[in-house]
């Protein structure tokens, strides 16, 4: 028998009742999408806390004929970069009310991506966040495949096409930010270890390597770059041979911190003065490298902040759905920002 004293369950409708909007501006509030007032969103938000109102998943989810779950497509979790965007990822579904549910590819057949796209579409997913890095030619299905997947898709760290939704750090703009750094400091000589280019990130680092030498009247010859893993190890080996291709070598851009450790401990070995001889940028601002000896200056990006950027657009793009609203497809950058640190400096 149900107590008379127990409290009736607080619904969407009481609240927009209080607070004289529909319930679908109350909806919004919940799932913090930006295009609500300020005036109406903390209004909506007093009524909230002032009713004790908790959304029910399963009621909306029922009303809605939505799941309230994202499906997300990864690749390369043991590098730093798609660990701590999946980090952001997995914090902003879960303000939003979003369960995730994830897929680890093991290789990028056409036949396995074609599977994990079924597997998601049959779990009734609301949208799709690729979050496997572009690598090679793991795009190739997009052409054929894409128009037939029933829910918005949107890609992390892609280079942009028409017509696809997707986020991405400004590669390019970030490895020109530290050619100019090193340039400002007077260096002359600018090697680059890059990373695998079969990856799009590793080939737009190297592009503004190339271009900003260029630009600056510099020779940027196929002596004067190394190609790395990712690794320390592979760091280690791109700059012992960098060191042997180009002696004149004053400076080197390292297309990721943990390459960069490497050039720090073998430059270290070997007696070359770091920042006096040799000046030293690394790319992503890992939280260690404010510890190397010397401190490495490095671009920073946001890895966090694209993971979260890249659920929000996608649930923007479920609502717009939603709503029948047409939304245009769009390709956004996040900037980097460069820290400086001992590692480099002017002569």
């Amino acid at each position: 028998m149900i107590s008379p004293n127990r409290k009736k369950r607080v619904t969407i409708k009481d609240v927009a009742q209080a607070a004289g909007v529909s319930t679908q501006t109350v909806s919004r509030v919940m799932n913090k999408f930006a295009y609500v007032s300020d005036e109406t969103r903390q209004r909506v938000e007093a009524v909230v806390e002032q009713l004790g109102y908790h959304p029910s998943t399963l009621a909306r989810s029922l009303i809605q004929q939505r799941s309230y779950t994202l499906g997300i497509v990864t690749f390369g979790l043991k590098y730093i970069g798609p660990a701590r965007t999946l980090n952001g990822i997995t914090a902003k579904a879960d303000e939003l009310g979003y369960m995730l549910l994830m897929k680890e590819l093991d290789n990028f057949a056409s036949e396995t991506i074609d599977d994990v796209i079924d597997s998601l579409l049959a779990r009734q997913v609301d949208g799709i966040l690729w979050a496997a890095p572009e690598i090679a030619d793991n795009r190739d299905w997009l052409d054929e495949r894409m128009e037939k997947i029933s829910v918005p898709v949107l890609f992390i760290s892609m280079q942009p096409r028409n017509g696809i939704y997707s986020v991405a750090t400004d590669n390019f703009q970030g490895a020109s930010m530290a050619m100019q750094h090193l340039l400002d400091c007077g260096r002359k000589n600018i090697g680059h270890i890059a990373g695998p280019l079969d990856w799009w990130e590793a080939r737009e680092r190297k592009r503004g390597w190339y271009e900003s030498l260029k630009v600056a009247g510099f020779e940027a010859s196929e002596y004067n770059w190394a190609e790395g893993n990712w690794s320390s190890p592979s760091g280690e080996k791109a700059f012992n041979r960098l060191l042997e291709t180009f002696p004149k070598m004053d400076a080197v851009f390292v297309a990721n911190d943990q390459m960069a450790l490497s050039v720090l401990r073998e430059s270290c070995r070997r007696g070359i003065n770091i920042p006096e001889q040799l000046a030293v940028v690394g790319f992503d601002n890992i939280p260690e490298s404010a510890y190397f000896y010397p401190s490495l200056t490095t671009v920073s990006q946001d890895f966090q902040m694209l993971g979260e950027l890249a659920v929000q657009n996608t649930v923007e793009m479920i609502q717009a759905r939603q709503e029948n609203k047409t939304v245009v497809a769009q390709s956004k950058f996040m900037q980097t920002t460069l820290v400086v640190r001992e590692s480099s400096k002017q002569i």
